[in-house]
């Protein structure tokens, strides 16, 4: 494995495509990159959508920066792959194109969808239990949560005939993307599994016509399932002119964040446990067999690598909530603006980003936010609880309370509940220690110490941790080419940069916050109902 072979990796998230260039050797090491961002649409009633056409957009225009950077011919790059969000609906027409703006995974309209189709009657976990028991068997989850891609699917059915009738094919993200380059409508073994219409069981992994027919989806929407590693096929003339790649490139299946990032992260052997957090957050721990916590709603989904299992339990908004905290209560009243000077582009100071100052500025103040709280439910929450309706907070504010707590508070709170994730597993496997820290989250030393302090475990970051899922994707295409012989690999290319011990001094902070922590969302359920319901 002598001579370096050349792929491209494009890391598809909720705010922007990450387009990444690999070298891969008997290691996989980045060329170039480049990244371009696409609108989120929050609507009313809980929507969120984005525009397929800024995906590809955003695109076509890193590919080319990034070939441009790299100074190499399009015809070098030997093979493309992806790893994207998660159960978004792209419905589309036979040509390909989107019969209306895609619904993120963070859509949470079609509660009346999800009431009629399995919240009624007898029920275990919001979930009709003839239903759920059925689903269970068949796909290794249930479709209960309102975000569940078949719930949307069902809305645009019921509240919008005319685009529904022009449906040719569902599609997740990614599948939409590969579409556009290969004229192919596939879906990977990950994103069937996500529709929670795959029938997991061995000698029957396909759409389940059962669970289809119990659900009402027209089975001709289904597209062909494929494994992550397998070649779709090539760029086509069209696709490449357009986005810069040669004609003919090999495009591969690629996989899911849920899938991918933890390949990425090297968190690829039975029992190894990574933590994420970027716009969302997760706890992950790879598994080998379909487990499911109803109560809690987390389920082994199907990995990229064939006959593992990701037990994946996720945070809807952990990253983002830094992000609120950055545009809403910083960032023009702690500093950031230096004589009306951006902090990246003051001499007097150094920082790479507003998020390096920020996470800088509340070193200072001491473990548990002087007893401030903070929970991270922006958006609703997903587990160990399931309520759309629940809402983030600032809970025990005082007289002495700064921005600096609040902003420390709000670190911690997705701290939080990551432990929270972290022991609700725990209830039905071992997860590790070790646990491996990536996403944009991890590339801060503060927010890597104040995570290993409140989960009480050692964190271990990678180099570029903001770019695990492209290297996720480029692992996919190297098992696809043949250089490497299957994706357990990944743990021996990717080895920790860093490490973090909990810090003793600080658990009786954090276990006294976390007990709190763990009882506000209970305390106020029904006031949370009554507002957003």
């Amino acid at each position: 494995m002598n001579k370096p072979t050349l792929v491209m990796a494009y890391d598809v998230g909720t705010t922007g495509v990450k387009t990444c260039l690999f070298e891969i050797t008997d290691t996989i090491k980045i060329v170039a990159s480049a990244m371009e961002g696409y609108e989120l649409f929050v609507l009313p009633e809980g929507g969120a959508e984005q525009d397929p056409a800024q995906w590809w957009s955003a695109m076509c225009s890193t590919t080319k920066e990034v070939i441009k950077k790299a100074g190499i011919a399009p015809e070098e790059i030997k093979g493309v792959s992806f790893c994207s969000q998660m159960q978004g609906l792209v419905l589309v027409d036979k040509n390909g194109e989107p019969v209306r703006r895609a619904m993120s995974y963070m859509d949470q309209r079609a509660r009346e969808e999800l009431q009629k189709g399995i919240a009624h009657g007898p029920q275990i976990a919001g979930a009709n239990i003839f239903k759920l028991l059925k689903s269970l068997m068949i796909t290794g989850a249930v479709a209960a949560s309102v975000k569940d891609p078949v719930w949307k699917y069902k809305w645009v059915e019921a509240h919008e005939p005319e685009n529904f009738s022009r449906v040719y094919k569902w599609l997740d993200v990614k599948e939409y993307l590969i579409c556009k380059l290969t004229g192919e409508f596939i879906m990977t073994q990950d994103s069937a599994f996500a529709s929670l219409l795959y029938d997991i069981r061995k000698g029957k992994e396909d759409w389940s016509p059962e669970i289809c027919k119990m659900l009402g989806v027209n089975t001709d929407h289904l597209a062909k399932i494929i494994k992550s590693t397998d070649k779709v096929g090539g760029v086509t003339e069209k696709a490449a002119a357009e986005i810069g790649l040669a004609p003919g490139t090999a495009v591969f299946g690629g996989g899911g964040d849920a899938s991918l990032i933890g390949v990425g992260a090297g968190s690829v052997k039975v029992g190894d446990t990574h933590i994420y957090s970027g716009t969302s957050g997760w706890v992950s721990t790879v598994v080998d067999k379909s487990i499911v916590d109803t109560s809690a709603m987390i389920a082994a989904v199907v990995g990229a690598d064939e006959g593992k299992f990701n037990y994946f339990a996720e945070l809807e908004t952990a990253g983002k909530c830094l992000e609120w905290v950055k545009d809403h209560l910083a960032l023009d009243e702690i500093g950031i603006y230096l004589k009306k000077t951006h902090v990246a582009e003051s001499p007097e100071v150094v920082y790479t980003s507003l998020y390096d100052y920020m996470t800088d500025v509340i070193k200072t103040v001491p473990a548990g936010s002087n007893g401030v709280i903070f929970t991270p439910w922006l958006h609703g929450n997903r587990c160990p609880f399931e309520d759309p309706n629940s809402r983030g907070m600032f809970f025990n504010i005082s007289l002495d309370t700064g921005k600096t707590e609040l902003i420390r508070s709000v670190l911690e709170g997705v701290a939080y509940h990551m432990r929270w994730l972290l022991e609700t597993q725990n209830k039905k496997i071992s997860t590790s220690n070790p646990v491996r820290f990536v996403g944009g989250g991890a590339l801060s030393d503060v927010t890597s110490q104040i995570l290993a302090d409140c989960i009480g475990r050692k964190v271990e970051t990678v180099d570029s941790p903001q770019n695990v899922g492209s290297v996720g994707a480029a692992v996919v295409v190297a098992v696809g080419l043949g250089i490497i012989d299957d994706i357990s690999q990944a743990g021996k290319l990717v080895k920790p940069s860093k490490s973090f011990e909990p810090n003793p001094a600080n658990k009786a902070a954090y276990d006294k916050g976390f007990e709190t922590y763990k009882v506000l969302y209970k305390t106020n359920k029904k006031n949370f109902a009554k507002m957003n319901g």
